[in-house]
């Protein structure tokens, strides 16, 4: 089987899960709390390559999973705040061990270890904050904000991609990502304003309520803002984990997912976007 045959069902694959998982709540949280455990997993392999790097992947990777989940069970309500005592008792633990190890480098192990939490668990945490929102003492949960992350970072790409191949002529940042154009990122964009309208339109007009996609509150330029924070911030997200690979040298963060490479590699523009996104939703609906 060919590379492109196997690209295509395994993106494919992808998207239906990731799609999915929006429609009941738990599905989203036990996915994305999966996602979370493997990118860690991948990022601590990945950054303990290098010369005097030794980060407790285990112990890094929990930790990262569990902020996720009490993240989820705070939005929830189901949980109180002291459910992130744990987490940060953890933290101390992965500075203090330092001692005990006697490893050449313990700032390079602290600086790694923190951001793996920093760049892979809280982004993917903050998620639970455009799914379940609080309304009148009681927790609602919406697909319709955390879905649209997505499907604009696809959509992005997409645009990106036949404006960039057709137009493409002033490289974007060719020191970390050569095939990237001012073009093509112009293209995503715009084809983003485009999706993120009809997302207006499914909103206002409760077209998916019955699949659990309750009103959002964004107006139709607000959803269109949204779109244009995620199409920024999402390239900014790719490059860096671009820049991320180059200086390790490798060209895929893993090969979890079939010509696709790894969860870093297919969820990196969201690491930048969605927290983004949180700030950006809380900002105009306050």
């Amino acid at each position: 089987m060919n590379n492109f045959v196997v690209r295509t069902i395994t993106g494919v694959l992808f998207v239906a899960i990731v799609v999915t998982c929006f429609l009941k709540p738990l599905a989203m949280v036990c996915l994305f709390a999966l996602v979370t455990g493997l990118s860690i997993w991948e990022f601590t392999g990945l950054v303990n390559q290098r010369e005097n790097v030794k980060v407790n992947r285990f112990i890094s990777t929990v930790a990262g999973v569990y902020l996720f989940l009490a993240f989820a069970g705070w939005c929830m309500q189901v949980v109180p705040s002291a459910a992130f005592v744990p987490y940060l008792i953890t933290v101390v633990y992965l500075f203090v061990s330092e001692i005990y190890q006697k490893n050449e480098d313990a700032i390079n192990d602290w600086a790694y270890t923190m951001l793996s939490q920093m760049y892979v668990a809280l982004p993917f945490a903050c998620i639970n904050m455009l799914a379940f929102r609080s309304m009148e003492g009681e927790t609602i949960y919406g697909l319709l904000l955390p879905l649209s992350i997505f499907v604009f970072l696809w959509c992005n790409d997409t645009g990106a991609y036949i404006s960039g191949s057709l137009l493409g002529k002033h490289k974007l940042f060719p020191r970390v990502s050569p095939a990237k154009s001012w073009e093509g990122s112009i293209g995503g964009g715009i084809i983003v304003c485009l999706i993120a309208w009809l997302m207006s339109y499914i909103d206002h007009n409760n077209v998916l309520e019955s699949f659990g996609a309750t009103p959002t509150g964004l107006s139709t330029l607000q959803w269109i803002g949204l779109g244009l924070v995620v199409v920024f911030f999402g390239t900014w997200g790719d490059l860096v984990e671009s820049l991320f690979k180059r200086t390790l040298g490798v060209k895929d963060s893993g090969n979890i997912l079939p010509g696709h490479g790894g969860m870093l590699d297919r969820f990196d523009s969201s690491l930048m976007a969605i927290p983004a996104a949180v700030v950006y939703v809380m900002s105009v609906t306050m």
